[in-house]
Parts: C-alpha cells; structure tokens; sequence
C-alpha cells in the first residue's frame, strides 16, 4: 500500500446473523477513509467448529467484500484463544501455573506454548488459511495470535526449560557456579533437579529467575517460528507481525524482532489520568522509538483506542482533537499505520463499553466518528512520509534483561530501583532538547550514533562492555549512571575494579553505593574551574561512592560523610569521551546537561526551543526531513518554524494551537 495503513480489529464473526452490519460498516469505514482492517483474531471457534472442520467460506465472503470496497485485510491467526472443543479433547493444552494447578478453560494466553498437541492444532489451522489466501491481493500481512503474555510451569515446559539450560550452560558444573547455587547449600547435581523460579519453592536465585525469562522468551519466540513456518510452508509471502505492548517485562521483544518481518504495538496511554497528556505522550513518544529501534525501520501502531478504554482503572474520553494528535504522534515517531481497537463496539462480555470507531448506535454523526474521518483524510494528505525511517544520533539503552537482573538484585534499592523512571526522564530531557532519539537494547549497534546514554546499566551481555568502549575510543560520546557494569548476564557479580572493563574508559573506580530513603536527598555541587559549568541540582535513590582514575571531577556531593567527592566526572578516552553520574539529579539537570553535551556532539536539534506540553519528532525520505511538531497542552504555543520548512499541515504562523500539530518538511 501507498498510503498509511489506516483502520484497527475488526470483528464482523460477532454479526454473522446481520448481515445488514457489515454492509453499514463498510460504508461507514469508507466514509472515514479507512483501508485496512485486521480479521479473525479470536475467530478460531467458527473457522473451525470441531476438530478437522474447516469452515473459511464466510471470511473470504467478508475479506472479499471489503476488498471491493477498498479496504485490505491482515489476517490474523487465531491461536490467541483456543475453541473449547480443543481444551476438551487435548486437556494438556492448557496452562499450568505457578502452585501446580491447571487452568480451566476460559480467557485468553492461558495455553501452553510449549505443548506439542497446541503448536500441532496450530500449525494446522495456520496451514489452512495460508492455503487459502495466501495468493489473495486482498490480504496484505499476517498477525500471529495477539498480545503473548504469561507463562506455563506444566511437565513438558519444565522439561524444556531443562533442555534449555543445558544448550546454555552444557554442564551443570557451570551452571551451579554461574547461579552461584553454593549460597544457602542448593547446589544441583543434575539438570532433573531444576525447577522453574515460584512462591512455593526457589525464588532467591536470581540466576534461575533471569534464565526463567530467557526461557519463556525463547518458547514464546519459537511458538512466533512455529506459527510463521506453517503460513510459509503454505506458500504464503505476505510480511508477519505480532502485537506487543509497553512495558511489558514478560519477555524480551528483541528476541521476537529477530522473526517477524514488522514490529507492532498496542498503545493505550492513559490520556486525562497521567499527570498530564503531554507527559503521557513523551512516556508513550518512547515506547513508539522502542518498537521502530528493533529493527531501525517504521512499525505498526496495531491498537489505539478511539475514545476510551474499559480496562483503565478509570476510563477517560479523549478530549476533541486529541485522537488525531495521537496519530499524528505514532507516525511522528515512525509507524506507518494508525489503527484502532476497535472498527465496530460488540454488544456484550468484557469488552462491550471499550471505545470503537462505530459505537452501539451505528450512527456516522458522533464526534468520535467525525474525528476518526478527519484523521483518516489527513493520512492520505500526508501519504507521501510513509516509509521514511528515523535518524536520530542519540541512543538510550533502554534493556529488558538488564532490568531483569536489577528488579530482583536485592539491593541496594529493593522498594523502587527506579530504573524506568530514569530512562524515561533522561528521554523527556533529550525531547525537551528538541532531538531525535533511539531507544535500543544492550545487543543493538551503536554504529552511526554520536550520543550514547547508558543508564544504570548493572547487567553486561552481548559484549556490550567491549562495543562502548570502541564507541568512544572512535569519537562517540558515553554518559553512563551509577550501577554501571556491576554483574554479568548470570547475575554474577564481577570481581575487581568495577564498572567492569570501562574502569579506563569511564576513569573512575566505584567503591561504595549508598541508598537513600523515599524523601530524603542530597545535592550535587560544580567544582570551581572544572571544563564544564553546571548548576547545583539535588539528587536522591542513590549515591555512588567513586575514585577517580584519570577523569576530571565536574561536581561532588553537597553533604553527609562523602561530602566533597566525586559525583559527576568527564574521561578523554581515544577521540571519544565518557562522562560518569554517580547519583539520581532530576529533570531540570538532564535538560541543561544533555543541552550542553548535545551541542558539544554537534547533534543538530530539530528546534532551538521546545515549549512544555510539546513533542518533536522527525522522519527521513528521499532527501527530506519530515518535521512534526505537537501541542498536547490546552492552551496554544509559541514555535519558531524554520523560513524553508514546506508545510504539510497546519500553518506558517508562530502558533500552535492546543491539542494540534504542525508537519513540514525540510532539506534532509
């Protein structure tokens, strides 16, 4: 498609008995200029009614009827919710938890991914519609399943689980010591012995918890693998997507990146609730850089809601104007769709009241449905920014399995590490600085940035250490924290000099770490003639005790037994820099730090200042820099727009009106 992907889950299986329904909602998605719709997601039951029972017929009816109407489909598989007949007659089916207990049928995700009785029916059904549509021009890209979360302590899981370790570790020798399983006597002979992490059983190991993860990442991954070998095997080419979410801990999305052709995300910000929209649109502005960084090209915005949600612990409207802002912001940030959940309201069970595009009333008059339209005519408006892809030269290492290792480390923080709320204010201070930014992994490459932030990166894997320092030795700029290269991706902790093998790079040595309280502070004081003036700021969470080893000191801790030592260093290293905060400074520092160290980058800023309430984002095409500048305040800023910007939309003027945007282009 030439145009951005523009519609959301449709359900049309639930108005099988009207047919009058579809008719009505094709006409009303036409009118809100919508093209695509995403098709049998929770369908499973009537595609195939009993075991070896195909009955597809009815969805290419539906398929075929909307492809006439213009609008395409990406077909889902439906192994998201398994019909009842499958957990009747294959019982192991389902998911085990924690306690032992087997779960009933009902929900959704409470399958096991490893049960080769589940994978088998999947492949099977996957197999049928591949057949089916794989030559389809109506279908243009799969969903597999939806939403994957949680996970199985079942026989056949444990087993796996088992088998995992030992690809891992080899011998159970290296295992013990990786774990360090000589604490408390819980050394294991053999890999038989080994148990998934729970409540009841072994849950101070920390080794055995990261590993858990890994594992269940690896399952849910090789279950994405099973599902898209069997559409392929079909014969089937169209590209393959799954669903993620924000901050989800559950599993490693990196991992999913490496086997499907698109990144896609569900994007529920909590609009009116959150301290304010635009602190919900800078937290949500990181994710939307996440899901585009896997794979350094556009996503897929798969969910958004058009009015509010049911599942929201309250569930606000969206006030006029801020859908289309929304959108505008999913592209601004590099997806290439904007699509809601969902096309039409169902009638009952959970999601009844959850904010659609058609309401229960059918009408095409409500305000939701008009600013739907109008947001449906703007895409087209802007069709021409569509694959343009991101280029910032700033990167946050924003890393699951790190934050993996740091939840359950024990220590020295274990009510808040705080680590999310860290990356996530470094992010705001870097987007209150007007700059593009990649939020990528510890495994992604920091080939072609000139900033590199690495927060409280305590855990090290995929060589990361050894990749930092050939990114400053070559010219690039490191600004590191406090819990810098403290243990290995084990939770094993390094012996000697840490930050491990950065000591040289960063110039400094950490020797202590002192938690503070919820509430108390200390500050951060510039140390006269140092090469960077900075302002006094407080600091709190933590307070690293450092010595320095070839870096200059820039500030020192303003009070308590370490009153005067260093707090925030600058190291010369190669034709690069590192730069070391021993502490937590708040926003107002990042904004002014960062300023400064982007400027000495010569990182170019999308705008000299950017107002409060506001994102900025840029994306790159055919030698043009697509500008987007949004207002998520209600009252109107002042923005500074370059002479040679191109408007797309809104005006040339200095205006930008509340809850609105302003899209231009530039010469890249």
């Amino acid at each position: 498609m030439e145009e951005f992907i523009y519609g959301g889950d449709y359900n049309p299986d639930q108005w099988l008995d009207e047919p009058q329904v579809l008719e009505d909602d094709i006409r009303m998605m036409k009118k809100a200029h919508i093209n695509e719709v995403s098709l049998g997601i929770f369908s499973w039951a009537l595609l195939e009614p009993e075991e070896g029972r195909f009955e597809f017929d009815w969805l290419a009816d539906i398929i075929h009827k909307l492809y006439e109407n213009g609008i395409y489909t990406i077909l889902a598989t439906p192994s998201g919710a398994r019909p009842r007949w499958l957990a009747k007659k294959y019982p192991e089916v389902l998911r085990t938890y924690e306690d032992g207990k087997k779960a009933k049928f009902g929900g959704r995700h409470n399958h096991c991914l490893t049960s080769p009785a589940y994978r088998e029916k999947v492949r099977i059904i996957d197999a049928k519609l591949a057949e089916c549509f794989k030559d389809d021009p109506a279908v243009i890209g799969w969903h597999i399943s939806n939403e994957f979360s949680g996970e199985c302590y079942c026989s056949h899981c444990q087993d796996e689980f088992r088998k995992f370790l030992k690809r891992k570790f080899g011998s159970i020798e290296k295992l013990n010591h990786e774990w360090w399983t000589t604490f408390w006597s819980h050394t294991y002979t053999s890999f038989d012995e080994i148990e998934p992490p729970s409540s009841i059983g072994e849950n101070e190991t920390n080794g055995l918890i990261i590993d858990w993860r890994r594992f269940a990442t690896y399952a849910c991954t090789d279950f994405i693998k099973n599902e898209i070998e069997a559409i392929r095997s079909a014969g089937a080419k169209q590209p393959v997507t799954t669903n993620m979410m924000y901050e989800f801990g559950g599993y490693d999305y990196a991992e999913f990146a490496k086997v499907i052709d698109t990144m896609s995300w569900d994007s529920y910000p909590e609009w009116g609730i959150a301290e304010s929209d635009g602190k919900a649109a800078l937290e949500h502005g990181l994710y939307h850089d996440m899901m585009r960084s896997f794979k350094d090209k556009p996503f897929l915005l798969m969910e958004s809601c058009p009015s509010g949600t049911n599942w929201q612990s309250v569930s606000r409207l969206k006030r006029p104007g801020l859908l289309k802002l929304a959108g505008i912001h999913a592209v601004s940030h590099g997806a290439d769709s904007v699509q809601y959940f969902q096309i039409r309201q169902g009638r009952g069970s959970s999601e009844k009241f959850h904010g659609a595009v058609i309401d229960h009333t059918g009408r095409d008059d409500t305000r939701v449905f008009k600013e739907v339209t109008e947001t449906g005519a703007l895409l087209k408006e802007i069709a021409e920014i569509k694959g343009a892809v991101g280029d910032a030269k700033v990167a946050i290492i924003n890393d699951t399995q790190n934050k993996w290792a740091l939840e359950n480390s024990q220590g020295p923080r274990n009510c808040n590490e705080g680590y999310y709320e860290t990356v996530h204010k470094i992010y705001e201070a870097l987007k209150i600085n007007a700059v593009d930014v990649d939020v990528i992994e510890e495994s992604h490459s920091f080939d072609g940035y000139k900033i590199l932030i690495a927060p409280m990166l305590y855990s090290l894997h995929d060589g990361a250490e050894k990749r930092i320092r050939e990114f400053v030795e070559n010219g690039g700029i490191l600004i590191s924290t406090y819990l810098c290269g403290v243990v290995n991706e084990n939770d094993l902790c390094y012996m000697g000099d840490i930050p491990y093998d950065m000591t040289d790079v960063l110039g400094v040595r950490t020797e202590e770490i002192d938690a503070l309280c919820d509430g108390m502070k200390n500050s951060l004081l510039p140390v006269e003639g140092a090469s960077m003036r900075l302002q006094e700021t407080d600091c709190e969470k933590m307070c690293e005790l450092i010595s320095l080893k070839g870096a200059e000191c820039l500030m020192t801790y303003g009070s308590d037994f370490y009153k005067g030592s260093p707090a925030l260093t600058v190291n010369q290293f190669g034709k690069g820099k590192a730069y070391y905060i021993a502490s937590e400074p708040d926003r107002e520092f990042y904004v002014g730090f960062l300023g400064r160290i982007i400027k000495e980058a010569g990182v170019v800023k999308l705008m000299e200042s950017l107002p409060e309430e506001c994102d900025i984002a840029s994306r790159v095409k055919g030698g043009k820099r697509y500008v987007f500048i949004e207002n998520f305040g209600r009252e109107d800023k002042e923005v500074k727009l370059p002479e040679v910007a191109d408007m797309l939309y809104g005006d040339t003027s200095s205006k930008l009106p509340a809850t609105d945007a302003k899209i231009y282009s530039i010469k890249a």
